[in-house]
């Protein structure tokens, strides 16, 4: 076996590489692209990655979905239990018994039976404070990486604050547990280009950010090179420029099909209530409809508004594998520069408590947003002083800095038509472990297992 470490530079095409990537152009020979999943999402990336299956077999149809049972949607839900397939540490634990995994910030990292486990976790207290924080496996390992890392620096991984520095303390991490542990394998995530990507698009003015990432990628390349272990370099999907936002509840709320509870004068989606809803992510969206009887008028809705490509009903869903009982009874993919909002509301004063702040628990659906503040505040930098002036003096405070102008988005990433800035990249330093031309997101897994297990 060959110890292999598996770097996820997510957003990163071939068509970024060049002046400000010196150190990833080291592995351009053999470099060739992904054919990504569809959704060419996070979650729904990672789970193929790991488990070389198609979300209709691991069940991962997005970054969340409406959970039927509970009557609530959620994104970002981080069991690996969620995963039904066997995952990577699976296979090779079977070639291998003395095979060791660390997943270092991949997503579904907790109650996982891999050997190691890194993922984002703040702290939510009883006074409604949430502080940055992370969770690991064993347990103990969070302690020692606090106190020689610093606390992960939360709000620089999600929201207007995001910088290298996330990125930065995850590769940190990445090095301790190759110096204590040498697991066979490690999966690391470094999310900083994904979210430049999201705000300035592939077109944008990314060089500062390229040449960061890179620096970052050179430092893990020399010290697991140095330590004998190969590496593969891979990323989730590519990134396109997006210049108009869809909102699907809003034409589902005009056709009468969306059921709205009304708190304190503003608005809350009713799921079980409502005849059709949906549920978006960057350019999917899944609609669930409670009455099979409702889906021919739902689907009229959609098939001739602007920027949506296809509608697919749950036969059409077995063309992407998509064809799973957590899919929506039909499901929008858009059109090239197009992406879907979670927003339902069309009165700005009846807008959800959630809507400009940082919450991805609650929104029904991705929000992008959160990655900017509301221009729209007259001084935001004095705004934000006076909440932490009430957050450290102990009294409650909302954290009501966030846009709501889904034209400040200029990237997403969901659906790849095949242009090249929608292609994820993989690269190794064993390229004649790659095979040549472009590869199926099905199989990365195995590669995985050649990487490790081929001499």
């Amino acid at each position: 076996m060959h110890r292999t470490a598996v770097i996820n530079v997510v957003g990163l095409t071939q068509s970024l590489l060049g002046d400000h990537t010196p150190n990833l152009n080291r592995l351009k020979t053999g470099c060739t692209d992904i054919k990504p999943v569809t959704p060419a999402v996070t979650c729904a990336a990672q789970a193929t990655y790991l488990t070389g299956r198609l979300p209709r077999e691991h069940g991962i149809v997005a970054n969340g979905w409406y959970f039927r049972d509970l009557n609530e949607v959620w994104l970002w839900r981080q069991s690996n239990q969620l995963i039904q397939a066997p995952k990577i540490w699976h296979l090779a634990k079977a070639r291998d018994p003395e095979f060791t995994c660390s997943n270092t910030f991949w997503w579904y990292a907790m109650a996982t039976d891999a050997d190691f486990t890194l993922t984002p976790r703040p702290l939510y207290l009883a006074d409604g404070k949430k502080l940055p924080d992370c969770y690991t496996s064993p347990l103990s390992l969070r302690d020692t990486l606090t106190e020689k890392l610093g606390t992960f620096p939360l709000f620089n991984f999600w929201g207007p604050a995001t910088s290298i520095k996330s990125s930065r303390w995850i590769a940190d991490a990445a090095k301790h547990v190759e110096e204590e542990h040498q697991p066979s394998l490690q999966l690391i995530y470094l999310p900083h280009l994904d979210y430049v990507l999201q705000r300035e698009g592939p077109d944008g003015d990314i060089g500062k950010d390229l040449e960061e990432i890179d620096a970052l990628v050179g430092e893990l390349l020399d010290f697991f090179e140095a330590r004998d272990c190969r590496v593969m370099l891979l990323s989730e999907y590519g990134i396109q420029a997006v210049d108009h936002a869809i909102h699907p509840n809003r034409i589902l709320r005009d056709a009468g099909m969306l059921s709205l509870k009304v708190d304190l004068g503003r608005e809350y989606l009713d799921f079980h209530t409502c005849r059709a809803f949906a549920v978006a992510d960057h350019q999917i969206a899944h609609l669930y409809i409670h009455n099979p009887a409702d889906i021919p008028e739902v689907r009229a809705l959609f098939e001739n508004q602007p920027g949506i490509d296809r509608v697919l009903d749950k036969t059409q869903q077995a063309e992407f594998g998509l064809d799973h009982e957590r899919s929506g009874e039909l499901v929008l993919l858009a059109k090239a520069r197009n992406w879907f909002t979670y927003y339902y509301w069309n009165d700005t004063a009846r807008q959800p408590e959630f809507a400009h702040m940082v919450e991805i628990h609650r929104k029904p659906g991705y929000d992008p947003c959160e990655l900017f503040v509301d221009p729209t505040l007259r001084f935001p930098k004095l705004k934000v002083i006076k909440i932490l002036a009430r957050k450290k003096l102990g009294f409650r405070y909302t954290m009501d800095m966030i846009a709501v102008q889904p034209d400040l988005v200029k990237g997403s990433h969901g659906v790849s038509d095949g242009s090249p800035e929608t292609l994820p990249v993989l690269m190794s330093t064993d390229p004649h472990l790659l095979p040549q031309g472009p590869v199926a997101a099905t199989d990365i897994c195995g590669l995985m297992l050649k990487h490790l297990f081929d001499e």
